[in-house]
This record gives C-alpha cells, sequence and structure tokens, in this order.
C-alpha cells in the first residue's frame, strides 16, 4: 500500500532548513571544526576527521538509499528516483571516499552530533518528498530544468572533488599546517569547494524543482558561503603574499 505525501512536515522540514541558513548568516560566526576549532571550542572531545565525516555523512547517504531501494522496481527509472540517486551519489562520495581520504584536523564530538542529527533530517526531508510527494510529468526528462539542472549537479559536483584533492596535496598525511591552495578554481575564489558544492544543490533545486531542495540549497549558500568569507579572512591575515585579487565564494564578485 503506497504511503500517502503529508505535505505539512515538507513544509515544516523546507522552513526548517530555510530558517537554519538565515540563522547561520545572522550569528555570522564560523562552524567550529577544521581550522576554528582549537579557538572556537578548546576543550572538546574529539573524533579523528575521518571517522567524524564518515559518521556525519552516513545518515544523508543512508537513510535516502534505505528508502530508494524499498520502492517497487517499476519506479526505477522515474524522474523521482534518478534525482533522489544524484543525491545519494553526492552523500556516497562523502562518505565513502572523501571521508577516508581527509587529512584535516581532529573533529569535536558536540559538533558531530550536530551535524548527524542534520543530515538524518535533510536525508529524510528530501527522500520523502521525492518519493510520497512528488509528481513529474513523463516529458520531465527533456524539460530544460532537468537538463541544466543535472548539468549544474554534475559540474559542481566536479568542481568540489577536485577542489578537496587540491587542499589534500598541501599536507602530508599527519601535518596540521596551512599552504595557499593554487589550481583550478582556487585561482579565482579561496573556497573553491564550497563554490563546487553550491553549484551542486543549485542546480538540484532546479532538476527537482521543489521547496526541500531549494531550501537545502539557500542552507548550503548561507551556510558555505559563510565558510568561505571567514576561510578567505583567514589566509589574508596568515599569508602577506595572498592573492589581493582572488574573491571568498564568487569569481571577481564576492
Amino acid at each position: 500500500m503506497p504511503v500517502p505525501c503529508q505535505q505539512s512536515p515538507v513544509l515544516a522540514g523546507s522552513v526548517t532548513l530555510a530558517a537554519l541558513g538565515a540563522l547561520v548568516l545572522y550569528l555570522a560566526k564560523p562552524s567550529g571544526y577544521g581550522k576554528y576549532s582549537e579557538s572556537l571550542m578548546p576543550a572538546a572531545t574529539r573524533l579523528s576527521a575521518r571517522a567524524a565525516w564518515f559518521l556525519q555523512e552516513l545518515p544523508s547517504f543512508a537513510v535516502p538509499a534505505g528508502i530508494l531501494v524499498r520502492q517497487p522496481r517499476s519506479l526505477f527509472g522515474q524522474p523521482a528516483t534518478v534525482l533522489l540517486g544524484l543525491f545519494c551519489a553526492h552523500y556516497f562520495h562523502r562518505t565513502f571516499v572523501y571521508s577516508l581520504l581527509t587529512r584535516g584536523r581532529p573533529f569535536p564530538v558536540a559538533f558531530l552530533v550536530r551535524g548527524f542529527v542534520f543530515c538524518t533530517g535533510n536525508g529524510l526531508l528530501q527522500a520523502y518528498y521525492l518519493i510520497y510527494c512528488a509528481e513529474y510529468p513523463a516529458e520531465w526528462y527533456t524539460d530544460v530544468r532537468f537538463s541544466l539542472g543535472v548539468f549544474l549537479f554534475i559540474l559542481g559536483m566536479g568542481i568540489n572533488i577536485h577542489s578537496d584533492y587540491i587542499l589534500r596535496q598541501l599536507r602530508k598525511p599527519g601535518e596540521v599546517i596551512y599552504r595557499i591552495p593554487q589550481g583550478g578554481l582556487f585561482t579565482y575564489v579561496s573556497g573553491a569547494n564550497f563554490l563546487g558544492e553550491v553549484i551542486e544543490w543549485t542546480g538540484y533545486a532546479l532538476a527537482t524543482w521543489s521547496l526541500p531542495a531549494l531550501a537545502f540549497a539557500f542552507f548550503s549558500l548561507c551556510f558555505l558561503g559563510l565558510r568561505a568569507f571567514h576561510h578567505h579572512r583567514f589566509y589574508l591575515k596568515m599569508f602577506e603574499d595572498y592573492p589581493k585579487s582572488r574573491k571568498a565564494l564568487i569569481p571577481f564578485i564576492f
């Protein structure tokens, strides 16, 4: 028996995501992990970066994938399942590839718990809407919103993965020093990895044409944009020879 769509939780979850994004901008503080963890959370209990990223990102993959595999085979290949598959692909990489390769600082457990709760809720929201609420016409695959959205999603994911690779090469295993990232979109912005993810979720919102995806894209822009801003200030303060023409997130603009 199919699960009926409940619009109220979808709306509430979307509004919560957007409100969290606005709150992040309002507080304007850097998140307490990575280069900011020692100053913001000096006494916090920590896990290794690899274990923390794996545990934090896991529900964003496991929850949607669990819902997806329970669907009848007749639904596979339809736009909603394909779009949810893109979401799962991103978080498969974040969970099982990025987390095993990262060379970041130990991660505060308190921030891990908050991230785990967020990823669980967002994964459930995106999957629930696409599987039980979204209705796409048969010609959605030829709609410009789907085509352009998927293109932006793949482009953004590629930028994100390539930028993460550049950042990893700045450190040898065990190092926690900082160097100026060079190459790729780092030529133009300090947060090239964040820009890639913002492009990715903007494309996802366009391809799904849904309120939950739009709310998540807005949250991502707020959270990652602020993080790029603080990264940019950090680099300018730490390196006297930091490129003055480089922006924080958007080439030539911001």
